[in-house]
């Protein structure tokens, strides 16, 4: 019997900071993978270990298409 494969997704999520505001893209499986991925990548990208006040799922888009992606915009240019 074949086994089914889950489906991947692009995750675009928003970590806020008490300093600043983070965009962290991941691929991901499910919602609680993306989560967890997401707070893995903040805690490498930072030097101490930030405290996250709330992180939030902004958009979520099945992989598996040509050119699908995110726009992210920049506050500062």
């Amino acid at each position: 019997m074949a086994e089914q494969q889950a489906e991947t997704y692009l995750y675009k999520l928003e970590a806020e900071l008490a300093d600043r505001l983070l965009t962290v893209v991941v691929v991901a499986q499910s919602d609680e993978r993306a989560f967890n991925s997401a707070e893995n990548n903040i805690l490498r990208h930072t030097v101490a270990p930030p405290q996250i006040k709330q992180l939030s799922l902004v958009e979520k888009k099945p992989l598996g298409r040509q050119g699908v992606g995110y726009v992210i915009e920049t506050s500062q240019f």
